[in-house]
């Protein structure tokens, strides 16, 4: 599919630079089959599902992935680099996106501030690069003395990351540390709403998506046929893949909270509809013309235009059907992207 069907005008202030106060008192636009939209506020959630339902959290934390240092090589002058961690190789070693890449060769070193520093290895055939750690002390901690938290490059461009970011920037349900990037539409969840949803009967599972930096990137291909999605890591364990089997057998409905959590469900789905246990990488691309395995409906925030996220939601919704739930978001002043508002989309 050509890529421009994806794309629409925002103007920049529907762009969120906050999130708001209490996260749960966000916007969520509910888009139910055919029905008229409708606007509500995430705190509504437990009086939209039924009890039975399950929404499945991605429980990544975002670690501080952002990395600005100097380029050290003999002979030759300085020069500033920024490293953007993107997906873990082992326990010294990182993908990352380089700012400045071509000022970097392979050998050359990276110094950042507080004693960390690392050697460039080797440049990808997508221009990211092989970082290699320095030292013996885990690599956690180097980048809690010299990372900054990633923020999203719309936001990034228009304010610096600040110790508010280090809160608003992580979910409710953040544990297993990894991600690059946070699984935004669990933002909006409090312990108060958590406690609500629990008294409505409705159930949580967690899976885990080490979300990468290329949810960023833009796609740059004019056909969607053309565009190679990143691999990112995963994991569902066959104690949660059982109960969410139990679930879709009993016909409760398994909504995901997020495209990250929707992903890696469908990754794990096989052709019989039933999830399977998964640990390892997924590079899943869905567009219009997918048929769904895994999920009955999407909690998510509102996506980029031409991103692969727009594709997403519309395989799940219809691409007309978004379009004008988008132009509906936009007319009616809903907050897009990260820190923005929320929408339900049940099919």
């Amino acid at each position: 599919m050509k890529v421009d069907l994806f794309d629409f005008d925002l103007p920049p202030e529907r762009i969120a630079l906050r999130p708001v106060a209490p996260r749960d008192a966000a916007k969520m636009l509910v888009v139910d089959g055919a029905a008229p939209f409708a606007d509500r506020q995430v705190r509504d959630l437990p009086d939209l599902l039924r009890a039975g339902d399950v929404l499945v959290f991605n429980d990544t934390r975002v670690i501080p992935a952002q990395l600005e240092g100097e380029r050290i090589r003999e002979g030759a002058s300085g020069a500033a680099i920024g490293a953007t961690l993107h997906k873990r190789i082992d326990a010294r070693r990182w993908q990352a996106f380089v700012r400045n890449a071509k000022r970097l060769r392979e050998g050359d070193t990276i110094r950042f501030p507080d004693g960390v520093s690392v050697t460039a290895e080797a440049r990808a055939e997508d221009g990211s690069w092989t970082l290699a750690f320095a030292g013996d002390e885990p690599v956690e901690e180097l980048l809690a003395r010299a990372g900054a938290m990633p923020l999203p490059p719309y936001i990034a461009q228009r304010r610096a990351a600040d110790e508010r970011d280090a809160q608003d920037y992580q979910t409710l349900f953040a544990d297993k540390a990894g991600a690059v990037a946070a699984p935004t539409a669990a933002l909006h969840f409090t312990p108060e709403l958590v406690e609500r949803l629990d008294a409505a009967g409705i159930v949580r599972e967690t899976l885990t998506l080490h979300v990468g930096a290329g949810t960023f990137l833009p796609v740059k291909a004019d056909d969607t046929a053309h565009h190679k999605m990143h691999a990112e890591w995963g994991e569902i364990t066959a104690e949660a893949a059982a109960r969410l089997n139990a679930a879709r057998a009993e016909g409760r409905r398994v909504i995901a909270v997020g495209t990250t959590s929707l992903r890696l469900l469908e990754s794990a789905a096989d052709q019989n509809h039933t999830i399977q246990p998964f640990a390892g990488d997924t590079d899943i691309f869905i567009t219009p013309g997918y048929k769904f395995r895994a999920v009955d409906g999407l909690m998510t925030n509102f996506h980029l235009p031409k991103s692969t996220l727009m594709m997403l939601v519309s395989a799940l919704m219809g691409r007309e059907r978004m379009m004008e739930a988008y132009a509906y978001a936009i007319a009616h002043e809903y907050r897009f992207y990260s820190y923005g508002d929320s929408s339900l989309l049940l099919p």
